[in-house]
């Protein structure tokens, strides 16, 4: 059934259907939270390093996956939601980083605040990364 939607999602997006793009993006669906491209290597020991980089990069640019800012300038990435299309992500929401864990999650409920900006300035992108202590650390 996962192997059926990872592979839809991939023609939806019309993009071929390779052993690679399919593992890569079932890590995702199997995710509980954003991945760094470290994770896929240790996730998937049978691909490069430029196969990942450049998978995730098609999956960016077809709005498959977004990208999620780090404190120490890494990137992680996190499945898209069915509102993005290639080239226009919707992904407006907050992102939460775990200091116990490391766990990066969408905070989808959680709408990223309008920024009024000056006239001649355009928004292009807005990124929210908040960082704490999950409720799975809590506990």
């Amino acid at each position: 059934m996962l192997n059926d939607t990872v592979s839809t999602l991939l023609r939806k997006n019309d993009l071929s259907i390779t052993v690679s793009r399919k593992k890569i993006l079932q890590l995702f669906t199997n995710a509980a939270g954003a991945l760094a491209h470290a994770d896929i290597e240790k996730q998937a020991p049978d691909f490069d390093r430029v196969t990942i980089y450049r998978t995730l990069q098609t999956f960016v640019d077809k709005g498959i996956i977004h990208t999620i800012p780090t404190a120490d300038s890494s990137i992680r990435y996190a499945l898209c939601k069915d509102a993005c299309t290639q080239g226009h992500h919707h992904d407006n929401h907050v992102h939460f980083m775990c200091d116990e864990c490391g766990l990066t999650t969408c905070l989808e409920q959680v709408s990223i605040p309008n920024v009024s900006l000056p006239n001649g300035f355009l928004v292009k992108q807005t990124d929210v990364v908040v960082s704490g202590i999950c409720n799975k650390c809590i506990e």
